[in-house]
């Protein structure tokens, strides 16, 4: 009896050991994707500025984004809160392991912040996120 014991005491430590080392690949990969989502996000924020002939106020770039995107966190890229874009990146990934839920969440929350964006004035909006810095709704 305590043989077996012994034996699925080990074999319990060995499945720890693979779920841990899975873990740590998971994460490693999600950072890696968040930095090149990252780096993706400023390049199509620099060319959408552009094209949106954006002058300071961000409100209808941000707000567009936030409704089609807002999984991804660019809005947040565009904004400059690159703490919270790499939080709903991260979340949107790791959707793959909570059949969607998480991703859900992320977009979710993109598209209330897009709307919201998208109601408020220019003036309320660009004190409150470009000035105030309120990153989150």
């Amino acid at each position: 009896m305590s043989n077996d014991n012994k034996n699925l005491s080990d074999d319990l430590n060995d499945m720890l050991g693979d779920a841990k080392e899975s873990a740590k690949k998971a994460a490693n990969k999600a950072t890696e994707f968040a930095n090149e989502a990252k780096e993706s996000a400023s390049e199509f924020s620099k060319s959408a500025q552009e094209t949106f002939n954006s002058t300071e106020n961000k409100k209808v770039l941000t707000g567009v984004l936030g409704i089609l995107f807002g999984g991804l966190g660019i809005h947040k890229f565009v904004l400059g809160y690159n703490k919270e874009g790499i939080i709903l990146v991260i979340l949107c990934i790791l959707g793959f392991l909570t059949c969607g839920i998480t991703s859900a969440l992320s977009g979710l929350i993109g598209l209330i912040e897009g709307i919201i964006y998208l109601t408020k004035s220019d003036e309320e909006f660009y004190n409150t996120y470009q000035v105030g810095k309120k990153a989150w709704f």
